[in-house]
């Protein structure tokens, strides 16, 4: 006769049935969950980037029009002067980008056959509190008519000309509210001219931007009738500036009227302040 003990023994021994698992259906949602996610982002509109640039730029920037995908799409772009505002100016053809996510942030480029011959690139980093954003050393040409679809106080000067930019190790880093910028930028203002005037062209002008623990802006011409100067800097994130327009020695009746608008006048010259 077995002891108690020993058939004790052989019932804990005895081999248990094995209990079903849910683990598998669970990861197996889970990745089903995932694929799905992904498949949504990558076949997501280019009206999710037409929606975001509307509100980054507050209703400035407008993408219409947009097709293809938020990767690889399309657009009319559209410089607007913000919500409610009737000004409004489009770009001739169409804008189209490619957007590729990294370890590191976002990498963006962007092609207009009308103005950037070499296309743009831009890197957005990821930042405590902000963001980073690198433009790639590159050259473009727009219609200085854009400008006169951001309202004030461009809609009155109804620019006309060619604006030529140009930049170097250019970088714009936002923390907490905070604007730096590194690097330096050109936007040559070429054969100007403007509704307000009878003069045509008025000038060519070069407005130069250099990074730094201070940024700083300066204004010269280059050649016109149209004589402008000035100097500024941003602190923080407001633009100081402050500068001086006047006419050359048989001008003066001709641009009389754009000298009234563009500043104070002060005898025959005009002194321009912004911040």
């Amino acid at each position: 006769m077995r002891s108690p003990a020993f058939r004790r023994a052989s019932v804990v021994g005895r081999p248990q049935p094995a209990r079903r698992s849910s683990a598998p259906w669970g990861s197996a949602l889970f990745g089903a969950l995932c694929g799905l996610v992904a498949a949504v982002l990558w076949f997501a509109p280019a009206s999710w980037l037409a929606v975001a640039m509307l509100k980054i730029s507050d209703g400035r920037l407008v993408l219409a029009g947009s097709q293809g995908t938020l990767w690889n799409g399309s657009a009319q772009l559209v410089l607007s002067g913000g919500a409610g505002s009737k000004d409004a100016a489009a770009l001739p053809g169409r804008l189209s980008w490619q957007l590729r996510p990294g370890w590191t942030g976002l990498h963006a480029r962007f092609d207009a056959p009308c103005c950037t011959p070499q296309g743009l690139a831009l890197e957005a980093l990821p930042r405590w509190g902000g963001v980073s954003l690198r433009l790639s050393d590159a050259q473009s040409n727009w219609p200085a008519s854009l400008l006169s679809g951001l309202g004030t106080p461009w809609n009155t000067l109804q620019p006309e000309g060619e604006l030529h930019l140009s930049s170097q190790g250019m970088a714009v880093e936002v923390v907490q509210g905070r604007v730096s910028v590194a690097g330096r930028a050109q936007i040559e203002a070429r054969r100007m001219s403007s509704r307000l005037s009878t003069l045509r062209p008025m000038g060519s002008y070069r407005v130069s931007i250099t990074g730094g623990p201070v940024t700083t802006l300066g204004l010269e011409t280059l050649e016109g009738a149209l004589q402008l100067s000035g100097n500024g800097q941003w602190a923080g994130a407001r633009l100081r500036f402050e500068g001086l327009a006047s006419a050359e020695p048989g001008s003066e009746t001709a641009l009389s009227n754009l000298l009234n608008i563009i500043g104070r006048r002060d005898g025959a010259r005009s002194i321009i302040t912004v911040g």
